[in-house]
């Protein structure tokens, strides 16, 4: 490695961190969470993106190389079709098979009588996790497994073939595409490793909105049994992942656990309680967790608040970021705050005004990073990116 790149990798990796840590770096970090947009800067289309990783690796490091970033992630199009092709699964919406080529995957939720758990499977669950998602759920989800009991095909055992050999492919590229941003651009990997609540887990994958929102009224000790089952099962999943340097975060995408979606009763019921504990060993582990609170969750801010300090850095999507850095800015570092509206309607004069009235607001003392509000995908502006990162570099020095 070049020692001028070595020399600016350390010096991005000392501000992110030092700004995770609730402090005052030298400037403000910069670590854009950017999914189709790299490929629509790159010259691909969506669907490239999504069917080849190597692709959507390469727009990455593109983009990382060309704009003066801090961190990145090192493909945000998280969703490579030649794992969830592998397997046959029917819950995603594929550019250039499902969907047009030029839209970013989607997620499919069916409907509540078509849930991939059923009201009276929580007990099977409770007992035993894996075995469930394994014997049950997986045919359920996928076009090529064979369900328990019926004759086993070709299909069926080749997906397993087939899926782990995906699976080892492209996670293990990963290692390989974080040194890349390392020596090409002296970019840090944004995250490592990924968390969920297992409330969301209920909600995303097993029962879906709408028949989770009717199992907490009829069934509610099944719910949070079923939430305690799952706890141990992601912890080790978030720890498996996690950064052994213990510099960058654990990703947690946090989805319906939070008003309107669900009462601050069920919140306190079954979210928080089986999700705190979790957050509170990972710390104890010595590693932070970004909470990417998407949507708004400012009606749970002071229940967050019960969390050691700096143990999460917390990022804003639709909530009032002043509201947040008002409750919780003493204890945490804040990210986000740019709208993606204005980044693919706005002009970049506007882009400016929101980034200087959010780093005036909110990062006086530290504890700041500049980022979109929510993942940016190919609608955003190219210049408007441009204006972000420029206005940070320009204006958010200490």
């Amino acid at each position: 490695m070049a020692k001028d790149m070595e020399q600016l990798y350390a010096e991005r990796l000392k501000r992110y961190v030092t700004a995770m840590r609730n402090e005052k770096p030298d400037m403000i970090p910069i670590r854009p969470f950017v999914a189709e947009f790299t490929a629509k800067y790159a010259g691909y289309t969506c669907q490239e993106v999504a069917h080849d990783f190597e692709k959507a690796f390469v727009a990455a490091r593109k983009c990382a190389a060309d704009f003066d970033w801090d961190a990145v992630v090192g493909n945000m199009v998280y969703v490579w079709t030649g794992l969830t092709q592998a397997i046959g699964l029917t819950y995603y919406g594929v550019p250039g098979i499902d969907i047009s080529p030029d839209i970013g995957f989607q997620y499919i939720e069916p409907s509540e009588e078509k849930a991939f758990m059923k009201p009276d499977e929580y007990d099977q669950l409770i007992e035993d996790p894996t075995g469930f998602l394994f014997n049950v759920w997986l045919p359920r989800v996928s076009a090529d497994v064979s369900a328990m009991g019926e004759p086993t095909s070709y299909r069926n055992n080749l997906s397993f073939l087939k899926g782990g050999m995906a699976m080892l492919n492209y996670f293990n590229a990963f290692g390989r595409q974080n040194e890349l941003l390392r020596t090409g651009s002296g970019t840090v990997s944004a995250i490592s490793g990924i968390l969920k609540a297992p409330f969301d887990i209920i909600a995303d994958k097993l029962r879906g909105y709408l028949g989770l929102v009717t199992d907490v009224m009829e069934r509610p000790d099944k719910v949070l049994a079923a939430c305690e089952a799952l706890m141990p099962h992601l912890l080790h999943v978030a720890l498996s992942g996690a950064d052994p340097e213990k510099n960058v975060p654990i990703g947690f995408w946090m989805h319906r656990g939070c008003v309107p979606f669900v009462s601050q009763k069920h919140f306190e019921k079954f979210y928080w309680p089986t999700l705190k504990p979790i957050i509170e060993e990972i710390w104890a582990h010595g590693h932070q967790v970004l909470f990417y609170a998407e949507g708004d969750w400012n009606a749970h801010l002071n229940a967050f608040a019960e969390l050691p300090d700096q143990s999460i850095v917390y990022h804003v999507d639709q909530a009032d970021i002043f509201e947040v850095h008002k409750t919780i800015g003493q204890k945490f570092c804040i990210s986000g705050g740019i709208a993606n509206w204005l980044l693919s309607n706005g002009t970049p004069d506007e882009v400016r005004d929101c980034c200087k009235k959010v780093i005036d607001g909110v990062a006086g003392d530290g504890g700041y990073i500049m980022d979109a509000s929510a993942i940016v995908q190919d609608d955003a502006k190219v210049e408007n990116i441009k204006a972000i990162t420029d206005f940070t570099r320009e204006y958010g020095v200490y």
